[in-house]
């Protein structure tokens, strides 16, 4: 799987394997409001079987921690399964080697797998989830990381961290026996981690958070984007107010079901790719290299009738070409950056992902967002960044998944705000500090 794909898996006892030397598996058990119920809902090294009996925290000794989840036994109260990764000693989930979490059935047959690829300097991560859906149950990769590490995760899913978790002690609920792996499934040789500690919740120090953000005003139904009248194919002129990146004529393409699309005769540099898709199927956007092989994935999504705006870069020999995999007619429109909406203090509408300029001082981003899955917003500092044709490395601010309202600091523009991912409405605007 790649990082928010999901898929069905059978509802029986299963094995979930989290691989990588140096991480803690954990569980948290939800319910319908996102947060645990108790204190018994933390499945962890201190309170290794959840008060149920349907989910227990077991360590092979090899770099390798097994969670078994017997879903058939879940209480009807809890509705997702998360299984959380962390770190200690200044470790971070890049520093990770070989992360990946991974299901079993009973006869040992994988049935579903995620190499978690997308660490950054975070120290705790979701790593995935079990969650109900249609009276059975789906798996979700999740990957999404907490810059405040184990402390933030917790607060966000209703864990008192202020005390310690006492141990539970489980009902009599039969589990089943353990299933070796399969010899085809590799496993990383780790070295053996000693004997974890007494029974206690015990989270890492952490700096002290920062006082809640009054929550902004509820969203209004978002009305449909209408997509841009044609543009001439004359010199565009965009003012002064953003210098970075090639400027040229926008070009566009129109087509239907999968294609390639060549864009030639642009300068080399970050562009605005606007996609759009009418159809209830697949629709994947990537970039193909000098080998006409596929590069970054930029587009990866399963909502119906998509449009978004995405990041690409123009390479500095060669034309940019893109694989489009989609079911029914589609739009693409390249444009320059100095042609994506600049942030300011009013409020932008969208959905799906988009990218902002931001050409001010410091300031507040304020975002209320609609959707159910991840939302993933980025930013590029541009300021000291003087190659134009090419991005500087992004910088994450938020990371999350289902409706929520962010504000987030900004540093002094020019900046690039990329909404990466986001399958519902959102607004967004700057409140100035």
């Amino acid at each position: 799987m790649i990082k928010g794909e999901n898929s069905f898996v059978p509802s029986v006892a299963l094995r979930i394997a989290v691989r990588g030397g140096g991480v803690d598996a954990m569980a948290l058990l939800l319910t319908d409001g996102g947060t645990v119920g108790g204190d018994g809902d933390v499945v962890f090294h201190g309170a290794p079987m959840h008060p149920s009996g349907a989910i227990r925290l077991t360590d092979a000794g090899d770099g390798t921690a097994w969670l078994d989840v017997a879903l058939t036994t879940v209480e009807e109260r809890v509705t997702r399964v998360l299984v959380v990764g962390s770190t200690e000693n200044g470790t971070t989930m890049r520093d990770v080697a070989g992360l990946s979490v991974e299901a079993f059935a009973p006869d040992g047959t994988s049935v579903a797998r995620y190499d978690v690829t997308e660490g950054g300097p975070e120290t705790a991560m979701v790593l995935a989830e079990l969650y109900r859906r249609a009276g059975g149950w789906k798996f979700r990769a999740v990957g999404q990381g907490y810059a405040n590490g184990l402390v933030g995760l917790a607060t966000d899913h209703g864990v008192d961290v202020a005390r310690p978790v006492a141990a539970q002690v489980p009902q009599a609920v039969e589990m089943p026996a353990p299933v070796p792996v399969p010899q085809s499934v590799p496993l990383p040789t780790q070295p053996a981690r000693p004997a974890p500690p007494a029974p206690a919740f015990a989270l890492p120090q952490q700096p002290p958070m920062a006082p809640p953000v009054a929550p902004l005003a509820p969203v209004a139904p978002v009305a449909p984007v209408v997509p841009p009248a044609p543009v001439a194919p004359e010199p565009v002129a965009y003012g002064p107010a953003w210098s970075y990146g090639p400027v040229f004529a926008p070009y566009t393409q129109s087509g239907r079901d999968n294609d390639v699309i060549t864009v030639s005769g642009l300068p080399p540099g970050p562009v605005v790719v606007h996609l759009e898709v009418r159809g209830d199927g697949y629709t994947g956007l990537a970039v193909l290299d000098w080998k006409n092989k596929e590069k970054d994935y930029l587009v990866n999504s399963t909502e119906d009738d998509f449009r978004g705006r995405v990041l690409a870069t123009v390479p500095r020999k060669g034309n940019l070409r893109l694989r489009l995999e989609a079911e029914g007619p589609w739009r693409v429109e390249v444009s320059p950056l100095a042609a994506a909406h600049v942030l300011t203090e009013g409020e932008v509408e969208s959905r799906g992902p988009d990218v902002l300029l931001h050409t001010g001082g410091v300031a507040d981003l304020a975002i209320q967002y609609g959707g159910d899955d991840n939302l993933i917003v980025n930013i590029y500092e541009l300021a000291r960044h003087d190659d134009h044709t090419a991005l500087p490395e992004d910088e994450n601010l938020v990371n999350e998944i289902g409706e929520r309202r962010e504000t987030v600091p900004l540093p002094e523009g020019p900046l690039v705000v990329q909404f990466e991912a986001a399958d519902g409405p959102w607004r967004a605007r700057l409140k100035r500090v």
